[in-house]
């Protein structure tokens, strides 16, 4: 991993702090966000989550997880798209929760989209989906380890959605999963990115 990428997993990240707005579309709805230096995807929705928002309908209702939520795009978007969602945006990079925290409020969504840490995480929390465009990067060990903390907090039904790069090991991932007790089939291929969905074994 680059220094240019590291600091978008960083829990402090040192490059200046210069904010970016910029607006995409997320299933029919117009999103505002502020992006800034040192997150994840500055100024623009990335090919990644795009995908996600073309080939999946949004969900219906319930809790969620944005797990690594960056300034919270995924999170915001179901919180516009579905009325009785509420949505927990998780990271690591204390910048990116600032900024997610600013857009949930700028949207008037700040009722029912939180970005926090793991640690502020209620330990009795569970979620109906998981939605990720998950931090590949920052290595095969601690990513496995991400998804095996948050996977178990699934409700019995619950579902995680993810979209991964096939050059970044999506069906590797997909198998790994599949063997570690939670079957992930793929949803969507497109523009070079696998869409997958896991589910409790």
């Amino acid at each position: 991993m680059s220094e240019d990428q590291d600091h978008y997993f960083s829990a402090d990240p040192t490059v200046p702090f210069a904010r970016e707005e910029f607006t995409c579309e997320a299933w029919g709805h117009e999103l505002r966000l502020t992006s800034g230096a040192g997150v994840f995807s500055k100024g623009h929705l990335d090919h990644a989550t795009a995908v996600l928002f073309r080939e999946l309908e949004p969900p219906v209702q319930g809790q969620f997880l944005d797990l690594g939520c960056g300034y919270g795009v995924i999170g915001l978007a179901i919180a516009r798209a579905v009325p009785l969602a509420t949505v927990t945006g998780l990271e690591v990079n204390e910048r990116a929760i600032l900024l997610a925290n600013e857009n949930a409020k700028a949207l008037g969504l700040d009722g029912r989209f939180v970005a926090c840490t793991a640690d502020q995480v209620p330990s009795d929390a569970t979620y109906d989906e998981i939605w990720s465009n998950p931090p590949i990067r920052i290595g095969k060990q601690a990513l496995h380890d991400l998804l095996l903390t948050w996977l178990p907090r699934l409700t019995p039904d619950g579902r995680m959605v993810m979209v991964v790069g096939k050059h970044l090991g999506a069906d590797s991932l997909q198998r790994w999963l599949t063997e570690q007790g939670w079957p992930t089939t793929r949803l969507a291929s497109a523009k070079g990115f696998r869409v997958l969905e896991t589910r409790r074994g």
